[in-house]
């Protein structure tokens, strides 16, 4: 039985401060049925991880060289993501394939990396507007799928999250219908390539996930959760999500 997961990613957001809002999440879920995941800043993570102490919130990174040392300013490696006290790594993110120009060799790299530092990745792949509209959403989804995830990646290290670029800070969400189309295929495409270990794998959705939506996007089959950006910022915001994620 996969476990769900509810994973929030600050992106570029918060300071010192908003550490106030880990410690209500951790009030407001002090024995929670499905794993929580925070994911800021790295100025932020090893704070993090101190005031989480005692709790089940886990705290992750949101990106990693995909060498463990060297001279790549401004870089960080999984291994001091490690030692900082993370748990987890986003990897392959829309924003950094975008951003960045990662392709999907380097995000598998960077996967292997992370398992090599004893860390989870959670991996991301999702098509643009003019990719679904070109009626290429499981093609290039599943490219991404095949390019960025190791052959040696299991269910106890690595997350899949379907994040379509479209809907990401926009306010716009897939139908349920979409969503289950795309996770169905995600999942064929994990058990094609890893046999029965493939339904091991959680997969998450991602994409303008908020209180008012969340219990009808869990209600999709193979939905094991969610990979929630702006609405992670605030307990008050969060909260609610990941409750519906344990009602699931």
């Amino acid at each position: 039985m996969r476990r769900k997961l509810a994973a929030g990613n600050w992106k570029m957001n918060g300071t010192m401060a908003s550490g106030a809002e880990l410690v209500a999440l951790k009030d407001a879920h002090p024995a929670p049925s499905v794993d929580i995941l925070i994911c800021p800043p790295a100025t932020m993570i090893a704070p993090m991880v101190w005031q989480a102490r005692g709790s089940a919130l886990a705290i992750g990174g949101q990106d990693c060289h995909a060498k463990v040392s060297g001279a790549h300013t401004g870089d960080i490696s999984a291994a001091q993501l490690k030692d900082a006290g993370a748990s987890h790594v986003i990897l392959g993110h829309s924003e950094r394939r975008t951003d960045h120009g990662e392709t999907d060799a380097l995000v598998q790299a960077k996967t292997e990396a992370a398992h090599a530092a004893g860390l989870i990745a959670v991996v991301c792949v999702g098509e643009t507007l003019a990719q679904r509209e070109a009626g290429e959403t499981l093609a290039v989804v599943g490219a991404q799928l095949a390019g960025s995830l190791p052959d040696a990646a299991t269910g106890a290290d690595t997350v899949v999250a379907y994040e379509p670029v479209w809907a990401i800070g926009t306010g716009l969400t897939p139908t349920t219908a979409q969503i289950a189309e795309v996770h169905a295929a995600i999942r064929d495409g994990l058990t094609r390539r890893f046999g029965a270990a493939g339904g091991d794998f959680r997969i998450l959705y991602g994409g303008s996930v908020k209180p008012s939506n969340a219990a009808e996007i869990f209600a999709v089959q193979d939905v094991d959760g969610a990979l929630v950006g702006g609405a992670s910022l605030k307990a008050a915001d969060f909260s609610p999500i990941i409750a519906a994620l344990e009602a699931a």
